[in-house]
């Protein structure tokens, strides 16, 4: 029996091959459109993520060497979580989701040294 999965969008902007990093690296391709944010996987039509632009409350991007390289990104939706992303070019993608979202809901994730940097704040603060 094949399953069809209906897409949420009515226009799409920007189809991409890409990974989901849910759980175990999932291949398929993601689609940018005007009601929301969608990744279909490559090989199982159930495994499927659609986000609605009304639940994205934040876009996450892990940017590094001052921009010229971004690996993931990752959506986190107001009730249902974090769901990281990376594709061949992020920052199409980006800019294609910052037509949906306000800009300042699109945020740089923490790098290597501040994470060590606040962790050892907060140790010195427990004390």
């Amino acid at each position: 029996m094949i399953q069809l999965v209906l897409s949420i969008n009515t226009k799409v902007d920007l189809t991409m091959k890409a990974t989901s990093h849910i759980r175990i690296s999932d291949y398929g391709h993601i689609m940018i459109g005007d009601k929301g944010f969608e990744f279909y996987n490559k090989r199982d039509a159930r495994k499927f993520i659609q986000i609605p632009w009304e639940e994205v409350d934040y876009v996450i991007a892990s940017v590094m060497f001052k921009g010229k390289w971004i690996p993931r990104y990752a959506i986190q939706t107001k009730t249902n979580g974090t769901f990281t992303f990376s594709s061949k070019n992020p920052k199409k993608v980006l800019r294609a989701i910052r037509e949906y979202v306000d800009p300042n809901r699109m945020v740089q994730s923490l790098g290597f040294f501040d994470v060590i940097k606040r962790a050892f704040k907060n140790i010195f603060k427990k004390s």
